[in-house]
Formats: structure tokens, C-alpha cells, sequence
């Protein structure tokens, strides 16, 4: 009772009507599967097969556990043909996170083209920026913007965050427009709280990092909610093209002194390493990756 395995072996020899037979079948040898035999016969108490040279049969015992020990193949060979179907195909639930901007602008709108695509798969989606764990909470992929993603796990860079200085053109009308980093002394900056930039923004120039002092009336902890500050004719800020691309596309907003901002950080999926990455993972991140571009759609003609 202790070793299912066992019971497969008894139930291979039943359906084979022979130890070598079975043996053959199973790729181990005549005298593992007689021994497996007779262990479960010991540890049941009770002889399954009346043995002869020439034939095996069931013992009364032996016919009742053969139909057992069949079941129990059966279910076996099903669930091998299950997970493998899961490896093959795309199927099963897809626990996924992903941090609050990019998963509410570029993740979810894409979930209806990548279900009506695979539709043996379910979503489970949270948006939230809290550190989760992947294991603990059972996710199968985790969406973040970092410049450094977990080393225990397998990141996939989906795309660059580029960060581009926007105002409205009516802004930059009434205001200016800066030349350099330095003229934005003179402007109404409005601060991301969570970038560990307050106070200071820094460029990147042909001299290296420019660390420019910036004050404003508006402090906040949303891209969102910043970037519709912005729009709003408030002021100046440093923006993420994923959260106002189509702003700037559509030329609500206007972009400057973009050569001086360098690229800090990407958008990563990242999942447990495993040599049996599952086809649900990889079709959802293939997905997303095609969806994105190599120019993210965002970031063209912006």
C-alpha cells in the first residue's frame, strides 16, 4: 500500500497476461517486475497469481485487485496524457500580476485578443504595485518596471521605459520652451513621489549626469494621475511613453530635451525557472511581446 507503483506493475503484467511481456512494455526487467509482484502480494497478505511455467493466472484476491489496479493505471495514464496535452497546447488557469500602470493601460485592454486566441485559457489577472511571491501566492507570471528584476527568477524584457519631459503645447506657449535641463528652474515641475528623484531630476548630457534642482505646486504618487495634471496645462513632468504615448501621438502633449533622458528601466515578465517552461506562460508572454513591437506601439511617432 505503500508504493503505488506496484499496482501498476501488477496491473501491467494482468493486461499483458506476462511477466516478461510486462517487463518489455514497462522497459525494466523480468525480475524487477516478479519482485514487485511478490513485495505487494507480501504487503497485501494475500497471493494475487497462481504461477506455472507455462501460464499465469488470478487468484480470487488477484481479480478483485486487478480491477483496482487497472483503475488506478488508467487514471495514471490519463493524468500523463493531461499534463502533457498542458505542455503541447495552451490550456488551464494563467495566475498573472502586474504593477498598476502598464497592467491597467497595456494589459488588460489585451486580454480579450489573447482569450479569443486561446481559448482553453483563464485569466486570473491582479493589478497591484506590492511586491508578491511567485511561489506563495502561486503566480504563474509577474509583470513589473524595474532596473533590477529578481535573479531567482526568468525575466523577459517586454519593452523599454522611456521617460519623456511633456507639457501642452499651450504650456509651452505661455511659459517657453527649455533649451537645456538648467531652464527648467524657471518652470513649474511637477514631481513623480515614488521615482526617489524629489527635488532633483537627473539628465543625461554629453558631460555625463546633470542633477537639475526642480520645484512645483504638485507632488504625486500616480503616473496616471500625474500625466492628467499635465494635460491639464499644469505644468511640466517627467512621464513614462507607455502611460502618455498616445498624448504625445495625438499631440496633446509635446516633448522636450529628449535627448538628454536615458533609458533606466523595462517592463519585464518573469516566471519560476523550469526546463518545462508551460505552454500557458509561453503563449501569454510570446503574446504580449508581439502585441508590444520592437518599437513599442506606444513610443511610434511619439
Amino acid at each position: 500500500m505503500q508504493d503505488l507503483n506496484l499496482f501498476v506493475i501488477f496491473a501491467r503484467v494482468v493486461e499483458s497476461g506476462s511477466f516478461a511481456e510486462a517487463a518489455r512494455r514497462m522497459d525494466i526487467s523480468r525480475s524487477a517486475v516478479s519482485k514487485a509482484v511478490s513485495k505487494l502480494e507480501k504487503n497485501l497478505g494475500a497471493q494475487l497469481l497462481n504461477r506455472s511455467t507455462r501460464h499465469l493466472s488470478l487468484t480470487e484476491a488477484g481479480t478483485v485487485l486487478a480491477e483496482h489496479a487497472t483503475h488506478i493505471l488508467d487514471e495514471a495514464e490519463q493524468a500523463k496524457r493531461v499534463v502533457n496535452s498542458m505542455q503541447a497546447e495552451p490550456r488551464g488557469m494563467l495566475k498573472v500580476s502586474a504593477s498598476v500602470a502598464f497592467g491597467t493601460l497595456h494589459v488588460a485592454p489585451a486580454l480579450a485578443d489573447f482569450l479569443s486566441r486561446y481559448p482553453e485559457i483563464r485569466i486570473d489577472l491582479t493589478i497591484t504595485d506590492r511586491p508578491v511571491d511567485l511561489v506563495g501566492e502561486g503566480y504563474d507570471v509577474i509583470i513589473r518596471v524595474t532596473n533590477e528584476p529578481d535573479v531567482n527568477l526568468v525575466a523577459r524584457k517586454l519593452a523599454p521605459v522611456r521617460r519623456k519631459l511633456c507639457a501642452t503645447p499651450q504650456y509651452f506657449r505661455q511659459h517657453g520652451i527649455p533649451q537645456t535641463p538648467e531652464d527648467l528652474i524657471k518652470h513649474n515641475c511637477l514631481d513623480y513621489t515614488l521615482s526617489g528623484e524629489q527635488g532633483y531630476w537627473n539628465f543625461t548630457g554629453p558631460e555625463g549626469v546633470i542633477a537639475v534642482p526642480v520645484s512645483g505646486t504638485l507632488r504625486i504618487n500616480d503616473d496616471d494621475a500625474l500625466s492628467q495634471a499635465v494635460l491639464g496645462g499644469l505644468g511640466i513632468a517627467l512621464l513614462p511613453t507607455f502611460t502618455v504615448g498616445k498624448d504625445l501621438q495625438s499631440g496633446k502633449l509635446q516633448a522636450v530635451l529628449s535627448e538628454y533622458i536615458a533609458v533606466e528601466r523595462y517592463v519585464y515578465a518573469c516566471y519560476l525557472p523550469s526546463r518545462h517552461v508551460p505552454a500557458k506562460v509561453r503563449s501569454f508572454i510570446d503574446f504580449l511581446l508581439q502585441r508590444i513591437g520592437t518599437v513599442p506601439y506606444w513610443d511610434q511617432d511619439a
